[in-house]
């Protein structure tokens, strides 16, 4: 019921017949439903997206989608990746096909990408990574995408030290956790409103990542035509993040 009245909120739109290009199911866990969509970067083109030519940002999955069918592309899966300002600018580190549009935030501050220790999801030929922000500074990956978020969900197999198992604060919440060959990246959204300690108990006990991002609350997204699923929404996405297959 908490599922479908969200999907009815959000602006629900069917996809019959559209290209999945990931691995998505839903499953329940510890009493919560979640979508999960497994993407492997040996073998799928995952990608961020913020603004398109003529410098706007593309702000929905449609608008995207409509934009890669114009190059004879097509848009699979997709989800929103990473906190934004009001006219959509990224909060933190962003980098784009090799163009960094925003350095990375070191520094603690307010609001969930304030809660330290916060992550950089990092895509590299063929491989994807989370790092802890301080880590990533430290070994200097070079990110062809790279999206700054926070707070870390799981940082080397251990919960966030400030997340409290009888926490009370219950939203939508989306992430993503990376295999440690990093050949997978694993993105999670909620389908019903959950504590940071039960989204971060997914990554770590269930799907077995050692470390994980959270992407956002409340205002998250997804794209899963494996799922019959897209996600509208009420107002324009900061960064996305999705899989770009050749128009079949």
């Amino acid at each position: 019921m908490l599922r479908a009245a969200w999907i009815l909120l959000m602006g629900f739109a069917a996809l019959p017949g559209a290209a999945s290009a990931a691995d998505c199911r839903q499953i329940t866990y510890a009493d919560n439903d979640y979508s999960i969509c497994s993407v492997d970067l040996t073998t799928e083109k995952l990608q961020l997206f913020l603004y398109d030519p003529n410098g706007a940002p593309y702000g929905h999955f449609g608008t995207l989608d409509n934009a890669l069918s114009e190059q004879g592309k097509q848009l699979g899966f997709a989800m929103n990746a990473g906190m934004y300002h009001d006219d959509r600018a990224p909060v933190g580190h962003y980098v784009e096909n090799g163009k960094e549009l925003q350095r990375v935030i070191s520094t603690d501050g307010p609001g969930n990408f304030g809660l330290l220790p916060n992550g950089v999801f990092c895509l590299r030929d063929g491989r994807a990574d989370v790092f802890e922000t301080k880590s990533f500074l430290a070994k200097k990956p070079t990110c062809r995408y790279a999206t700054q978020s926070g707070p870390m969900l799981v940082i080397d197999g251990a919960l966030h030290p400030r997340f409290l198992r009888d926490g009370t604060s219950r939203f939508i919440r989306n992430g993503v956790g990376t295999t440690t060959d990093g050949q997978t990246a694993v993105f999670a959204i909620s389908d019903n409103k959950v504590t940071f300690h039960e989204f971060g108990s997914l990554f770590r006990d269930h799907l077995k990542l050692p470390n994980a991002l959270y992407f956002d609350g409340n205002i998250s997204r997804l794209r899963a035509p494996a799922l019959g699923r897209n996600d509208v929404g009420f107002s324009a996405l900061g960064p996305i993040i999705g899989v770009v297959k050749d128009t079949e």
